[in-house]
């Protein structure tokens, strides 16, 4: 008998933005369901309206669509599923509610919030845990719609469920207590509608963070009332600050997704970092494409323990992403980068791709520099004699002599051999017995005609031994 075709989903709250917390559970939920050539579902749980944020559910699927994760169902791609916004799903919900009420599993709740506070108050005094199953009203009176629908707990028993990433777990009847079904605003908890979405759109693996487990025994005591078999469960770890000793936060770095893009993160790179949060393929590989990243993920080696963020490691993995790219894709990204900035890419970005990519660990930081005009120095350059003594413990003739002593060294060097690291052979020597700075400082003020650039053996590859000689000698006429 073939197994069912797996089905997992995501499903955001849009309460604000897109934690990387939240975006590695998408990701996990999104690689399982394509390794194993299956359902892929995004919806949206909006029942909590007091906390919902205009255009956060925009904002969750522009985040999505920027990372290149798709989904097969769910908004706006629609499916055989929906509606897949909770708050258009209030009819199922309405129907498993009065399913309970005629097996005598849920009840209206009477209660004001002043009768159940001073319960709490009462329990707290006598140092015991507050249950509300302990004060379930005796007239169990037909349900108006109008007050909160609570779940009667059919029977106080130790659960034991099994979980693909943390094993078997249980509790006893201390997790268990009736719990609000449909709030007195007609909408669902959470607790009640995530069983009824995943039952009713087939899911067969729930991907989630840890702080559900310690629910986990009301859902399986709901799952057991409807006479429903649970979804596989897996439990991811959490994402844990710097330091590794509490969940990463916004004081802690934690930003929204969308803030990596305008920082000139690429989407490959995050997916593949935050993959990597928690879980590791076979072998050594750390820099992986989506295809190889899907073709080796598994549930069963997401490690049970929290994952720390580690902000140098996923600059490094970006900067190794930049470099798989090529340089048709670098400039065109590149260029949509410092367009929404309102700025133009310089026409000679071409010619200094590799000492962007070797200098940038982001398109941010490449295009930072650009606008600096640090790379600025393929137009003729205006030499300015105090800049060329600037830092320099030495005579205008002392400089004047080393300058000349360069061109000598690398006059008779062909075009063809004319890199970085041959110039640097050549006049490392003398720069070494004259004094690195009294040598070097001079010789890239005339290249770059600036006080900050790149090192004066890159300059002169970039510019080409013409164009270097020819400016040696212009300095040489200043001085």
């Amino acid at each position: 008998m073939n197994p069912k075709p797996v089905v997992t989903r995501f499903a955001p709250s849009p309460t604000g933005f897109m934690h990387v917390g939240s975006v590695r559970t998408a990701i996990f939920a999104w690689l399982f369901a394509r390794k194993n050539h299956g359902t892929f579902i995004l919806r949206i749980e909006d029942t909590d309206k007091e906390r919902q944020v205009l255009g956060s559910i925009e904002h969750i699927t522009d985040s999505l669509h920027w990372l290149g994760i798709t989904w097969d169902e769910g908004i706006e791609v629609g499916g055989s599923h929906g509606p897949y916004i909770q708050s258009q799903r209030l009819d199922s919900y309405k129907k498993y509610a009065q399913t309970l009420i005629d097996k005598g599993y849920a009840y209206p709740d009477p209660y004001t919030q002043e009768e159940v506070e001073q319960w709490r108050m009462q329990a707290e005094a006598q140092q015991r845990p507050f249950l509300f199953r302990d004060h379930r009203p005796h007239d169990t009176r037909k349900w108006d719609g109008i007050q909160p629908l609570r779940f009667k707990i059919p029977e106080i028993k130790r659960y034991t469920w099994h979980d693909m990433v943390r094993g078997n777990l249980s509790a006893g009847e201390e997790a268990l207590d009736d719990f609000v079904l449909i709030k007195g605003d007609g909408y669902p908890t959470y607790n009640f509608a995530h069983v009824i979405d995943d039952l009713e759109m087939k899911v067969t693996h729930i991907i989630r963070g840890e702080e559900f487990i310690s629910s986990t025994p009301k859902f399986l005591s709901l799952y057991d009332a409807l006479s429903i078999k649970p979804p596989i469960l897996a439990t991811v770890p959490v994402v844990l600050a710097p330091d590794g000793k509490k969940k990463l936060s916004k004081r802690d770095g934690a930003k929204d997704v969308l803030e990596y893009r305008k920082e000139g993160y690429l989407p490959e790179a995050i997916i593949n970092f935050l993959s990597l949060l928690g879980w590791h393929p076979e072998g050594e590989q750390e820099v992986m494409s989506i295809a190889e990243l899907t073709d080796a993920f598994e549930l069963e080696r997401v490690q049970k323990g929290g994952a720390i963020f580690d902000n140098i490691k996923l600059r490094w993995m970006n900067q190794q992403h930049l470099k798989r790219i090529s340089d048709k894709e670098f400039i065109k990204q590149l260029t949509v980068l410092m367009n929404e900035r309102g700025e133009q890419v310089p026409t000679y970005t071409q010619q200094i791709l590799s000492l962007l990519r070797e200098r940038s660990a982001t398109l941010g930081e490449a295009a930072n520099m650009l606008s600096s005009g640090e790379f600025n120095f393929y137009e003729a350059v205006s030499v300015d004699a105090a800049l060329l003594m600037q830092n320099v413990q030495a005579d205008r003739e002392t400089v004047k002599r080393h300058l000349e002593k360069v061109r000598i060294l690398i006059e008779p060097t062909s075009g063809e051999n004319f890199s970085a690291e041959r110039i640097k052979e050549l006049i490392f020597p003398y720069a070494n017995e004259q004094g690195r700075g009294a040598v070097l400082w001079p010789l890239r003020v005339a290249l770059s005609g600036k006080e900050k650039s790149p090192d004066p053996f890159t300059l002169a590859e970039l510019l080409g031994k013409d164009q270097t000689l020819q400016r040696i000698k212009s300095a040489l006429q200043v001085l």
